[in-house]
């Protein structure tokens, strides 16, 4: 079982989709749980986890997800804190619901997130898409992700706040493959761990 790290003061899950986003600079700080990619390998693996921790009575101060996210407003290579997320695969709109709200659950269709930092904050959703070229048209979010939501819901089951930190690695065209993903995940990387570094500070 993956043991949470300790950031500043503050006994933290880190939580990332999957292993080309865990650069050496990432690796340097923090050994993360590894879901794998898309809403239910999150949600699952994520909630397992902190279901064995709170039977150990280790439950973490905080769960930090972080890793890369698509977005046509966001410059390529930037890292920005998730103010909000979404889950964009939810649609009961034939029972008269929003698209977005998950029936029977008292959850609003934007969950809100800690932004303790001076990073950019933007608004995210998640869903079991790769979003690319005329995808984008129905995105209303700034960047868009496959965990975020999930990771999101877990963690408020458990009543652990989450931090979301997500890097721009590809833009509004269309993905010519899995390349394309991988071409800025060195660089950000880098810029990630510089936002762990100011999380660490933040919570020292």
């Amino acid at each position: 079982m993956v043991e949470p790290t300790l950031l500043g003061r503050k006994r933290t899950l880190f939580v990332m989709a999957a292993a080309p986003e865990y650069g050496p600079h990432l690796r340097a700080r923090f050994v993360p749980l590894i879901t794998g990619i898309g809403p239910v390998e999150a949600a699952l693996h994520t909630g397992i986890a902190l279901a064995r921790m709170e039977a150990a009575g280790s439950l973490p101060d905080l769960v930090v997800c972080l890793g890369s996210a698509g977005s046509r407003r966001c410059a390529l290579g930037s890292v920005h804190q998730v103010g909000q997320v979404s889950w964009r695969d939810m649609d009961a709109s034939p029972l008269g619901i929003e698209p977005g709200i998950v029936p029977y659950l008292d959850e609003p269709k934007d969950l809100t997130l800690e932004t303790p930092l001076g990073l950019p904050v933007a608004s995210l959703s998640s869903g079991g898409d790769v979003v690319s070229g005329a995808g984008w048209d129905g995105i209303d979010a700034d960047m868009v992700d496959m965990e975020t939501y999930a990771v999101a819901r877990a963690a408020r089951t458990f009543g652990v706040p989450l931090v979301g930190l997500r890097g721009v690695s590809d833009g509004p065209g269309e993905l010519a493959g899995a390349h394309d993903w991988h071409k800025l995940l060195g660089y950000l990387d880098g810029e990630l761990a510089k936002a762990v570094d100011l999380l660490a500070a933040h919570y020292g």
